[in-house]
């Protein structure tokens, strides 16, 4: 059986559907689905059962797991970067990954779990996976340090050299719906573009920035689902890595594949950043995906405009989810 945690979430459910693909339905989905639209995510998928994540940690601490676990994709987090409730993260995405990371050890069970870029702060001491470098990372929001704090944990403990921990970089595509205002740049011009026939960008508040000129490595679903079944698929590979496309691009870049996607002319209004997320904004990222690349992973990754294409053209404008009717 392979669980995975958050499957009803974004890249959780994009994870299932590719297993799906392969013929892989022995799947235990653990999240919570709440009041929002993430069950949709779970209509075209096939898998044995759904465990809310309250029991499942239950079950974790009581021993009392009635199943064979081959691997475990832990996918499940709070993933909001505005997030305030640093009680709440500490107790969802530190201490959750923590139990479930004790239990796989003991059990001898591959753990995949997400990390995220956000470790890496402002990108001043750059964006390479180094494990050595780990304790020099200053995240600037809760999120970010809930994450860094389980990467600490996990190379205190000696468990990097037994697990995989994952730095996605800003991932987009299908299945991100119920995202509400965590949801891509992508979606959301989509919807702006449609409203009101044009985008809106953050305005640059440093001089070595031009508007719309911030720079962040954008990474499609897609992607980022072979990326993480490459790990699936490669057992022998341990340690802490980063997902991302490894070239960074402007949001003027990723607005104009919106509009090309949708056979529009570009039209591009500048608006002041707001003052919450002013001393946090990132304004570069880029995976380095050196380490990715030698651990074996030879697949060319999808362009910008392709990606984007894609997804506007058959997944937005289809109102499409992955799985069963996705192709």
């Amino acid at each position: 059986m392979i669980i995975v945690t958050g499957g009803a979430g974004f890249i959780g459910s994009a994870i299932v559907a590719e297993l799906n693909k392969r013929g892989i339905n022995d799947i235990i989905i653990v999240d919570r689905l709440g009041s929002d639209q993430r069950w949709k995510n779970l209509v075209n998928l096939r898998f044995a059962d759904y465990i809310d994540k309250e029991e499942f940690l239950d079950m974790v601490a009581d021993d009392v797991v009635g199943f064979s676990v081959e691997a475990v994709f832990h996918l499940g987090a709070c993933s909001s970067t505005t997030e305030t409730d640093v009680s709440f993260l500490m107790e969802n995405n530190y201490e959750y990954t923590k139990q479930l990371a004790q239990w796989t050890a003991d059990e001898n069970i591959r753990l995949i779990y997400a990390s995220s870029a956000a470790t890496y702060g402002d990108g001043s001491e750059g964006f390479k996976d180094d494990e050595e470098k780990l304790e020099i990372l200053r995240p600037l929001n809760p999120y970010g340090y809930s994450k860094q704090l389980f990467d600490l944990w996990a190379k205190r403990n000696g468990l990097l050299d037994k697990i995989v921990g994952l730095k996605y970089f800003n991932v987009f595509g299908p299945n991100e719906y119920h995202k509400a205002d965590m949801r891509s740049f992508v979606l959301k011009a989509f919807e702006q573009i449609n409203a009101t026939g044009k985008v809106r960008l953050f305005k640059s508040h440093r001089p070595d920035y031009k508007d719309g000129e911030q720079k962040r490595d954008f990474l499609y679903v897609k992607d980022a689902v072979d990326m993480t079944l490459f790990f699936y698929d490669n057992p022998e590979t341990a340690g802490i890595y980063n997902l991302g496309a490894g070239v960074a691009r402007t949001w003027n870049d990723l607005a104009k594949a919106v509009f090309a996607a949708m056979g529009k002319t570009p039209n591009i209004e500048y608006i002041d950043m707001p003052d919450s997320v002013r001393n946090q904004y990132q304004y570069f990222t880029e995976a380095d995906i050196t380490k990715l690349r030698s651990a074996g992973y030879k697949k060319q990754i999808t362009s910008l405009e392709d990606a984007v294409k894609d997804y506007v053209q058959n997944y937005l404008e289809k109102g499409l989810y992955l799985g069963n009717n996705d192709g």
